[in-house]
């Protein structure tokens, strides 16, 4: 944490300790949302409901709220009065407010909505008739729009009057249905005659996503485009809201982090748990007990060779070595193949050369560990076949743990499941299986030269 944040933080617990909240409602006034709402994460939930209470201005309130992880600021709320509940949520623009809410419990829900004003809640429940995950579900319903057949001089009048509205560089146009048929920058409006009309100056190639669309892909057409803001249309092509970096932002972090808990076996619900040790190996276990599970296969695959373990007793000085490497190969593999999934760099019509690139890679490290491996294993045990055979079940294994690395992540992919899910827990077993088999597989084809 930067020497900044530590100090406040420090200030911040010095305060709680000593009941001095007149001190402490002063140095939140003076702070930023975003750094209060950073201190959260080192206070308990006592802690943090007394602090929030403690803002007393309900826009700032509603700003930490909105710096918060959702389902963080959703259990903050369930331990407020219902009141401040509600007036906390009607000062946060609608999509952040609808995060919240969604994070809460069901019956607290329905109680704020039905509570709540006429004009927030129906904007609110609009909102939540989307997928959570798409891009009706992130936007912002409170933008700015000007009608096509304006002139620039009275679109200027209205942007001068237009407040609490999500806006950028870019101003989107609409024809007398609020179909969206144009585009122009703050730029061109102001550097053109009064009398222009918008129809004239604006850009009709808008790019647009669907309201269903993942917030993933939503993601990567932002980036790909290298726009700050992206608009949301119906099946119509009616101007339902927008998107802004910002919100984009925190996709590319909520999908990002997901997939790296979900690469690790783990789950970013621990997060809300804290330091409750039997909820999160709760959470853990699923995962490795999977792993439990490949190990007794794998066990149970040694015990099938065992005639040829008997044979050949020197043979288990390399059972680590040949499926550790394996499934470091393959997690190197399976890692690459999410990320690309991720980011938008790989999909399935390139997965072919994905597949051809990381088997070449997979061969060329394999043949390198197992020219290695073999020479250590004849200098070590002085037998050449030994080293034969260690050398040929690297090379193999290897090989065969990076394509487990694509295929796998694929499978997933193509059967509509996360492959992140597939990563490192799945194939690092997978691979411990194959390379078990690969290993006596071929030691037992050259038990009478290793005897």
């Amino acid at each position: 944490m930067e020497q900044k944040l530590q100090i406040l933080l420090d200030t911040v617990k010095k305060l709680l300790r000593r009941g001095a909240y007149p001190n402490l409602t002063k140095v939140l006034s003076k702070s930023h949302p975003a750094d209060i709402a950073h201190l959260f994460r080192y206070l308990d939930l006592k802690q943090q409901r007394i602090l929030f209470n403690l803002i007393g201005d309900r826009e700032m309130a509603a700003s930490v709220l909105a710096e918060l992880e959702h389902a963080t600021g959703a259990q903050l709320l369930e331990q407020l009065e219902k009141e401040r509940i509600i007036e906390v949520l009607q000062e946060m623009p609608y999509d952040d407010a609808v995060d919240i809410i969604r994070n809460m419990p069901e019956e607290l829900a329905e109680e704020v909505l039905l509570t709540m004003e006429d004009e927030h809640s129906e904007e609110i429940e609009e909102l939540l008739k989307y997928g959570e995950d798409t891009a009706g579900g992130i936007m912002a319903t409170e933008f700015f729009s000007l009608r096509e057949e304006l002139t620039v001089k009275e679109a200027i009048a209205a942007l001068q009057e237009a407040q609490d509205v999500e806006m950028v560089f870019y101003l989107y146009v609409t024809d007398d249905h609020g179909h969206l048929v144009g585009v122009l920058s703050l730029r061109q409006l102001l550097t053109v005659p009064p009398a222009t009309r918008l129809q004239d100056i604006m850009a009709t190639d808008v790019i647009s996503v669907r309201t269903d669309m993942d917030q993933e892909e939503v993601a990567h057409q932002v980036a790909k485009y290298n726009i700050l803001a992206i608009p949301v249309v119906d099946e119509g092509n009616k101007l339902m809201g927008i998107i802004t970096v910002d919100d984009v932002i925190d996709v590319l972090r909520e999908e990002a982090t997901e997939d790296i808990f979900k690469m690790a076996g783990a789950s970013e619900e621990e997060l809300l748990y804290g330091y409750k040790s039997f909820k999160i190996a709760r959470l853990r276990l699923p995962w490795l007990i999977t792993n439990l599970f490949g190990g007794v296969i794998t066990g149970y695959l040694m015990w099938l060779f065992k005639v040829t373990l008997k044979e050949v007793i020197a043979l288990i000085s390399f059972i680590p070595v040949i499926t550790g490497m394996g499934g470091n190969v393959g997690g190197q593999s399976a890692t690459i193949v999410v990320r690309g999934f991720a980011t938008g760099r790989i999909d399935i019509s390139t997965m072919r050369q994905v597949f051809l690139k990381e088997l070449r890679v997979g061969l060329i490290m394999g043949t390198v560990c197992g020219l290695t491996i073999g020479v250590i294993a004849y200098g070590w045990h002085h037998n050449p076949y030994l080293g034969l055979v260690v050398g040929l079940a690297m090379v193999t294994a290897m090989t065969v743990a990076a394509t487990m690395g694509v295929l796998a992540p694929t499978f997933f992919k193509r059967l509509g499941i996360d492959p992140a899910i597939a990563s490192t827990p799945f194939v690092q077993t997978a691979n411990d299986i194959t390379g078990i088999l690969i290993y006596f597989g071929t030691a037992t084809l050259f038990l009478s030269n290793l005897r």
